[in-house]
């Protein structure tokens, strides 16, 4: 496969990155299909790509004409084989489990023609961790999105059973569609940005949980020095305490660390309540409307 031949993209997980995921493709001239389990889920995903199309053109990244040429070319579906099918690349954001994520991919790689490139939008997990479930281990790697919203940074990352072409297609797939690839050497849990953000979070998740600070002035002490707009909490709160949550305690599970459980459990409080940040109108902080 050269990188003229992909032209349909299935994105699997409607959440906040399929989303994104899903537009910024449609807006570079690619059919998208989006898959997930749920029609609400996929309902309330159309709505919010609707809202996404408005603020990217807000922000100056698109214009009008371009995104609505995007909605356009996106489709949603409950159905696997209808989202498999003429599928060229997949890109998946299902919640951060090695296990359904190589369910997953299982079941795809049943649909999909032989030569449909798997990708992973994993945030912290490794590709090699279910490369194996996937069915085509060699055509298998990593293409991690940020906030398109705010960076054109991607991190294609191999795992050693990926096929060196393959990381070169997909390295210039991401090209094409206005990216910026980090490729890394090997396999790494959060690549490089993502490394360094969790170590600064779980710092800052530490000083909370151990009541050396109000949550507040722990930000304060970051934005005011750092001179950012947003601090460690006002952070987890726009990426979601659910993921953030998620990820915390699997780490925390695998490495055993004392502090790491005790701060899972910290944040596990605030998504128990239903605070899981902006999305949801209340996280560490208080939102005016959601959406």
């Amino acid at each position: 496969m050269n990188v003229e031949d992909i032209r349909k993209i299935l994105i699997v997980g409607a959440g906040t990155m399929g989303q994104q995921i899903g537009m910024l493709f449609a807006v570079n001239g690619y059919e998208v299909m989006i898959y997930d389990v749920s029609e609400d889920v996929l309902k309330k995903a159309s709505d919010r790509i609707a809202r996404l199309a408005d603020r990217l053109v807000q922000i100056g990244k698109f214009s009008k004409d371009q995104t609505q040429k995007a909605l356009e070319r996106i489709q949603t579906t409950t159905d696997p084989e209808n989202a498999a099918r003429d599928t060229d690349l997949i890109n998946e954001s299902v919640p951060e489990n090695p296990e359904l994520k190589g369910n997953v991919f299982g079941m795809f790689h049943k649909l999909c023609k032989p030569e449909t490139i798997f990708t992973t939008n994993t945030s912290s997990l490794l590709p090699s961790m279910f490369a194996g479930a996937s069915g085509r281990p060699e055509r298998l790697c990593a293409l991690h999105f940020h906030d398109i919203m705010i960076t054109d940074i991607v991190d294609v990352m191999p795992h050693p059973g990926t096929d060196s072409g393959v990381v070169d297609l997909v390295k210039e797939f991401a090209e094409r569609n206005g990216q910026i690839p980090i490729v890394l050497n090997k396999e790494h849990s959060g690549y490089v940005f993502n490394n360094m953000l969790m170590g600064f979070l779980a710092s800052a998740l530490t000083l909370a949980q151990k009541g050396v600070a109000p949550i507040p002035e722990i930000d304060k002490a970051w934005t005011g020095v750092m001179h950012t707009p947003a601090g460690p909490f006002a952070i987890m709160d726009t990426i979601g305490l659910g993921t953030v949550a998620m990820v915390i305690e699997y780490w925390a599970q695998k490495t055993n660390d004392r502090q790491a459980n005790a701060n899972a459990e910290f944040i596990k409080e605030y998504v128990q309540a239903g605070k899981i940040g902006v999305k949801s109108g209340e996280g560490f902080y208080k939102y005016g409307d959601a959406a």
